[in-house]
């Protein structure tokens, strides 16, 4: 049955296609060339043009079961008829039928297949059946009936495994797709996060930078010595920014993932980071209540930048040089609120109005990516940032 070599191998063309009159002419050679094998039956071989014609007919029907699968196995049945009744059975009428049928359970859904070839089948039967109260007997009826049953199986076997190569080519190619649509969020969500690090790494310290600048320019002439304490100020913050780009940019060309990388800050750096703002004239006072050291990983992380993006603000932003740290560490949940004195006409400033907004819009991104709540706004006497954080199995977040 592997005489419908037209078909495509696979889908999409992605093997080399054997043109289908190929397969037409290997069974044109067959059936025309079985009318002259030297059979001892008589019935076996063509002896007038009539039963020539006969015998050429399934060769030249057969091209056309690929558009017309049922017509071609009936017309196929209908000459086997013309043979029976004739007194004639010519071996290339059965091939004819054998390849039609597997033409047709090639390319008809399995139910219909089934059927076709059940009635086929059928069909044979009778035709013999009638026949033989001529003179044509046949038990040879039972051994066409068996090949129409082996094509119709093969062909369905075929079928079937097309649709199979078919069905995991699709897999794959959903799956790559899958994969290229993963990459591409991966990508995103990477360059939002370096956008993120490299503000936290960078805003508080060009906001020292700014802020003793304006002290240096100030008192270059009338106190020299507090401009020259905010020089020096703005040079360490100087060489802290530059170094924590270096190691951004370290991270961001280092190509093996295993490589030693900075490790992130925690709440275990919030002395020092604390300390940096006190260096810059900002007067901050932290109140713990529980242990902060019990706060580790990406709630961690958060808090710290939580912490860290409040206090440049009340740097920037704030009134008096003052700002209020306060952290309750319970079981489950970690709750910041950082306090500042603020100048009524720079609130709005603050919320983002006036300038870009991208620190606390970072903000609410790194508190809800660990499914905590944040909350901005002014309070009396101030503004404050309130963020609560959850501690129940950060580390899968």
């Amino acid at each position: 049955m592997t005489l419908d070599v037209g078909r495509q191998i696979g889908p999409g063309g992605r093997h080399p296609r054997v043109p289908s009159w190929v397969g037409d002419v290997i069974a044109a050679v067959f059936i025309i060339g079985s009318a002259y094998l030297p059979f001892p039956q008589a019935e076996f071989r063509p002896n007038d043009v009539l039963t020539f014609a006969l015998v050429l007919a399934p060769a030249l029907i057969l091209p056309l079961r690929r558009r017309w699968p049922i017509a071609v196995l009936a017309a196929s049945v209908a000459l086997y008829a013309v043979a029976g009744f004739t007194e004639s059975l010519w071996p290339g009428v059965v091939l004819a039928i054998a390849i039609a049928m597997f033409g047709a359970a090639n390319r008809l859904p399995r139910r219909a297949a089934l059927i076709t070839a059940l009635v086929t089948i059928g069909a044979i039967i009778v035709i013999n059946v009638l026949a033989s109260l001529s003179s044509l007997l046949d038990l040879r009826a039972f051994a066409v009936a068996v090949t129409v049953a082996f094509a119709a199986a093969a062909g369905d076997g075929a079928r079937s495994w097309r649709e199979y190569i078919a069905a995991i080519t699709e897999r794959a190619e959903r799956a790559e797709q899958t994969r290229e649509s993963e990459a591409r969020r991966q990508v995103s969500e990477e360059r939002l996060r370096i956008a993120r690090d490299l503000h936290d790494a960078v805003a508080h310290q060009i906001a020292v930078i700014s802020l003793n600048a304006g002290v240096a320019s100030s008192a270059i002439e009338s106190r020299p010595e507090a401009a020259q304490e905010a020089v020096r100020t703005i040079q360490a913050a100087a060489r802290t920014v530059l170094g924590e780009i270096g190691s951004l940019l370290d991270v961001l060309r280092t190509d093996d993932d295993d490589s030693a990388i900075t490790p992130q800050p925690g709440l275990d750096w919030l002395d020092e980071l604390v300390g940096q703002f006190q260096e810059a004239g900002l007067a901050v006072t932290v109140r713990a209540e529980g242990d902060p050291a019990a706060v580790s990983g990406a709630a961690g992380l958060v808090a710290y930048r939580v912490i860290q993006e409040s206090l440049t603000n009340a740097l920037k932003h704030g009134a008096e040089s003052r700002a209020h740290v306060l952290l309750q560490v319970d079981d489950d949940v970690l709750r910041i609120v950082v306090t500042n004195p603020v100048v009524p006409s720079t609130e709005a400033s603050i919320d983002g109005a006036a300038g870009s907004g991208l620190g606390l819009v970072g903000l609410r991104e790194r508190v809800a990516a660990v499914r905590g709540i944040v909350e901005t706004g002014p309070n009396p006497g101030g503004w404050r940032v309130a963020a609560t954080l959850p501690l129940t199995k950060v580390s899968d977040l």
